[in-house]
């Protein structure tokens, strides 16, 4: 498992697929919030004036030198749900990040979220 403290490292690195075709550029991570271990990274994507964040699960990724290499492909990733650069993942839109990529979901028990950017 990569450690959350190496992967703040690869900040505005290349993020591939696994036909190591580039993605787009890290932008930051989020943890499991029961486990805090790296869960999620927002990947900068889109057109210089036009650039949003998905979201891409970080289980299997491989960092490299200058990339990491998520366990996705390239067309997944980009339709994944998103946000604007400078907003905040709503709490109520976590479920729906989970189903896109068929992982299961598991809020809190009092519904406390199941990630936190660091």
């Amino acid at each position: 498992m990569i450690q959350s403290a190496d992967i703040r490292e690869w900040r505005d690195r290349d993020v591939v697929d696994t036909d190591s075709h580039k993605i787009g550029i890290l932008e930051s991570v989020y943890v499991d919030t029961t486990t805090d271990e790296p869960a999620m990274a927002t990947v900068r994507v889109g057109l210089p004036t036009r650039h949003h964040l998905v979201f891409v699960p970080l289980e299997g990724a491989v960092v490299g030198p200058g990339y990491l290499k998520v366990g996705y492909v390239k067309t997944l990733v980009k339709q994944a749900p998103s946000i604007g650069t400078d907003e905040v993942l709503p709490a109520g839109d976590e479920a729906a990040i989970f189903k896109h990529y068929g992982l299961p979901y598991a809020p809190g028990a009092s519904g406390e979220r199941q990630l936190a950017r660091r």
